[in-house]
């Protein structure tokens, strides 16, 4: 029985949520601990926690709402026809509340510093140029769908792998292009943390946000369609009988009915 679309929007929600929470809590962790300075093995500490938020999210709720906890995901398996587009506005909206939701705890659990420190909202790093942003975010994006392409859309997918997998695809793209631009790879991770910040009076770059749109929907878009042409399952036409298969077929149909009773 399909669970209704209250069900699947709630899953969705709590996902995202959950993702932001943890996820980008490791951020404002990683800060606190460093005193405000995050170093690459704080990189690694981060991805680390994404991972496990993401794949906690996707074994809790992939029954139920596929788990896309990410707009980029929505879309992909919208465009490939794998999902409906009557629910997409509503799964982005569900996932944009869950990802402010996420980001409104990590306040009230760090208080002033989640502002402070930035409230884990993503920006450029230095030296990093828009176009540099958009690519980077579309290669991370890249490898997080790929993932979700293989082990939890592709019904040859061993079972029970999809969070483990998918967790550690964001793991590996974090620790690549979190320094470029925060390794985002989802408009809602973005988002949750941007309107938090605004809301208590924080710097957002408000500016930088469009890249993190752009960047995952190009990169989620471009592997579904790669998985699809590359690695999609064909149809195994049946095999025609060979010539020698007739033969002996034709040549049993011309025994004698004495011959074939025996």
């Amino acid at each position: 029985m399909t669970p209704t679309l209250m069900r699947r929007l709630t899953a969705e929600l709590f996902g995202t949520a959950i993702l932001v929470t943890f996820g980008v809590g490791s951020v404002l962790a990683a800060l606190t601990a460093g005193g405000g300075d995050l170093t690459y093995p704080g990189v690694g500490f981060i991805a680390l926690g994404f991972a496990i938020a993401i794949a906690v999210a996707i074994y809790a709720f992939l029954a139920v709402s596929g788990a896309h906890i990410n707009p980029a995901v929505t879309l992909a398996l919208a465009v490939t026809k794998r999902f409906s587009w009557v629910e997409v506005a509503p799964y982005f909206l569900a996932q944009l509340v869950g990802a402010t939701i996420g980001s409104l705890l990590l306040v009230a659990s760090f208080g002033t510093r989640a502002v402070d420190f930035g409230g884990g909202a993503t920006a450029l790093g230095a030296g990093v140029s828009y176009g540099q942003g958009i690519v980077a975010e579309a290669v991370g994006t890249f490898l997080l769908m790929l993932a979700v392409m293989a082990v939890a859309v592709d019904k040859r997918a061993p079972k029970g792998w999809a969070g483990l997998i998918i967790g550690l695809a964001v793991a590996a793209a974090i620790l690549v292009v979190g320094p470029l631009t925060g390794g985002s790879l989802n408009p809602a991770r973005t988002f949750g943390p941007n309107l938090v910040q605004s809301v208590f009076g924080g710097q957002v770059e408000w500016s930088q946000f469009p890249l993190y749109i752009l960047g995952p929907f190009i990169g989620s878009l471009a592997a579904a369609f790669a998985y699809d042409l590359i690695a999609r399952p064909r149809e195994v036409p049946e095999a025609e009988p060979r010539a020698d298969d007739v033969s002996m077929s034709a040549e049993k149909d011309k025994k004698p009915d004495s011959d074939k009773e025996n």
